[in-house]
């Protein structure tokens, strides 16, 4: 690994101004770590803003083609951190050694696949109206239109991918894919992850000839806020909880120039156990359901935190094995202190209402965290009661039994966004149960049919994303290649000559490119 240094990354050079200093922690022990990073000033903050906006103008201009090296050249660096990287990251986060090599593959992966996309260039999502000189009463003028990059984005990592959706995560890359600079806001949690892996990035900016600027990062708490608020930045692209990405989207709402916030936030992602499934596999998906809950110690943003089914005495015999396999589940370390306390919290509330009885798991087990089973009455769902809508961040999950197939419709109507809707059903009852899907469709972003919602697979058709609070902005996703569309918008270029129409749009074609032409798509040149 590089030599390590704690300081801000602005405009391709490190930076350390400020006297605030903080320090990593080993998330099993809770030792401070060797390494002290220096918070970033205001002044800090404005530079990175400011050189990212300096290198916009050249960044997005150079070919799809240049990006599509530069992130292959970001995926091959990733790819060579070697035993040393991932033991860090491991001390940084308690995830075992085998998560963040698969996570890092992930990421790679993802930068790759964005180039891909570059290469391909639907992204511009070309569209050429021709002139109708002759058309009464008024002639059509030439009309031609392609996306571009919004700007500077800002990126705030995520606490429970240290790799994925971090600091080369998926907001990145879509945004560097997109011709937008990045500034990044390092996670805490995760401070010298977040080091080794800017190195990365910027290494591999040097040996592909992009401007300084392209990718910066500042270290520390607080300095959210005047990134968000700065002029230059026109996009912010966050994952973490519903409190900080409905924070961040009221600053940028309250602007003077209102920006777009894409923020994944909070999904408790309900599983509805339908009946013939449980009198034919009951034991298997009561088995595969528990480990959807546990996996990772519950910290996915897609853990299931609400199971759903029909009363019945299989229900209920399903409920208990539920139980006993959340009892039978070792304890394990969350990704830092604050996240081991923010679980506790959630607990206590479920503990504490009425309306709520638990069942399996003890609440108590010091620094490390205990899986729970609790079981809530339906009404609470139907009447929209705030408990239930709330995500517990960890490996818990509550039971609703409902009535009827009326009252599980009732139920399903009362649930707020969400990132993943589940059904576990036979064909008989994908039959007698066919109201779901276009409800579901109403209130997530992916619906799952006999698979669990832990798991996003990085490709063209996934969405991860959802009606608020999943997202502020269902239109998008973060992860799969529709997540370069959230830092683009169109622009459109009315009789202007071929010489200075930009290579998309040329008649030619030059980039060889599908675009829609006079209402129909075509690789041909005009």
């Amino acid at each position: 690994m590089s030599q390590f240094l704690g300081h801000n990354y602005i405009g391709g050079q490190r930076s350390a101004t400020g006297t605030i200093t903080l320090h990593s922690v080993d998330a099993s022990t809770g030792e401070t770590l060797p390494h002290t990073f220096y918070q970033a000033t205001l002044q800090e903050v404005d530079a990175a803003a400011k050189a990212a906006a300096a290198a916009y103008p050249s960044y997005r201009t150079l070919s799809a083609q240049r990006r599509a090296q530069f992130l292959e050249a970001v995926a091959d660096e990733l790819d060579a951190l070697g035993d040393d990287f991932v033991e860090l990251v491991c001390r940084e986060t308690a995830l075992p050694a085998a998560r963040i090599k698969g996570e890092r593959g992930r990421t790679s992966g993802q930068m790759r696949l964005f180039a891909n996309v570059l290469r391909r260039g639907d992204f511009y999502g070309a569209r050429i109206d021709k002139a109708l000189p002759d058309r009464q009463p008024q002639p059509r003028p030439d009309l031609r239109q392609y996306r571009i990059g919004l700007g500077p984005v800002a990126v705030f990592g995520a606490s429970n991918f240290p790799l994925a959706f971090s600091t080369a995560g998926g907001d990145t890359a879509a945004a560097l894919a997109a011709g937008c600079p990045v500034v990044f806001k390092a996670h805490s949690g995760h401070m010298a992850t977040a080091e080794h892996v800017a190195d990365a990035i910027l290494r591999a900016a040097q040996t592909t000839g992009m401007p300084d600027g392209v990718f910066n990062m500042i270290f520390g708490a607080g300095v959210g806020e005047a990134l968000v608020k700065h002029p230059a930045i026109q996009a912010v692209g966050f994952t973490g909880s519903l409190k900080g990405g409905r924070a961040l989207c009221d600053m940028a709402a309250a602007r003077p120039q209102p920006i777009p916030v894409f923020a994944e936030m909070s999904s408790i992602n309900p599983v509805i156990v339908l009946p013939q499934a449980l009198q034919a596999r009951a034991e298997t998906v009561a088995r595969d359901l528990t480990a959807s809950v546990v996996q990772g110690c519950g910290q996915f943003c897609t853990n299931p935190g609400l199971v759903i089914g029909i009363a019945s005495p299989q229900f209920t015999a399903f409920t208990r094995q539920v139980a006993q396999l959340i009892a039978d589940q070792p304890v394990q370390t969350m990704l830092n202190a604050g996240t081991l306390s923010s679980y506790g919290k959630g607990l206590q509330k479920l503990l504490a209402h009425t309306g709520i009885e638990h069942l399996a798991g003890n609440p108590q087990a010091g620094s490390q965290a205990q899986p729970q089973l609790f079981k809530a009455d339906a009404g609470l769902l139907i009447n929209g009661d705030e408990v239930l809508q709330e995500e517990v961040f960890g490996p818990t999950t509550i039971f609703v039994e409902v009535a009827d197939q009326a009252q599980l419709s009732a139920a399903l109507k009362g649930l707020h966004g969400q990132l993943t809707a589940t059904i576990i059903g036979e064909s008989a009852d994908l039959q007698q149960f066919a109201e779901l899907t276009p409800l579901l469709e109403q209130k997530v972003g992916r619906i799952l049919l006999n698979g669990y919602p832990t798991g996003v697979e990085v490709c063209d058709s996934m969405v991860h994303g959802g009606p608020y609070p999943a997202t502020s902005d269902a239109r998008g996703t973060s992860v799969g290649t529709l997540a370069i569309d959230r830092f683009l918008r169109p622009v459109c270029f009315q009789n202007y000559p071929d010489s200075l129409l930009p290579d998309a749009l040329k008649n030619a074609n030059p980039l060889r490119i599908q675009r829609l032409v006079d209402g129909v798509p075509s690789r041909e040149p005009l």
